[in-house]
C-alpha cells in the first residue's frame, strides 16, 4: 500500500463522514433558520422554542436517514475490509 491508496481511502472517508453528516446538519439549518425567523417576525425570544423543535427534528431526521447513513458506511467499511483482506493494507 503506497500513498496514493492512503489518500484514496482518506478521501472516501471524508466523502462518507460528509454524506452521512450532511441530511443532519442541512436539517439542523433549516429547522434553526425557521425559528430564528419566527421569532424576529413575532419577537417571542424564548430560550426552548430554539431547541425543543430542533432537538424533535433532528431525532425524526436520524430515524428516517439512519437506513442511508447505515448504508454509507457500510460501503467505506466493506472496501477497507476487502484492502485488508486482500493483502493491500
Amino acid at each position: 500500500m503506497d500513498a496514493t491508496d492512503t489518500y484514496a481511502i482518506l478521501s472516501q472517508m471524508f466523502i462518507t463522514v460528509l454524506l452521512g453528516s450532511g441530511p443532519i446538519l442541512a436539517l439542523a439549518l433549516g429547522v434553526g433558520l425557521v425559528i430564528a425567523f419566527f421569532q424576529a417576525l413575532t419577537q417571542i425570544q424564548e430560550m426552548t422554542l430554539t431547541f425543543v423543535p430542533k432537538i424533535v427534528m433532528i431525532f425524526l431526521g436520524l430515524l428516517a436517514s439512519s437506513p442511508f447513513i447505515y448504508a454509507t458506511l457500510r460501503r467505506l467499511s466493506d472496501r477497507v475490509f476487502d484492502l485488508i483482506a486482500s493483502g493491500g493494507m
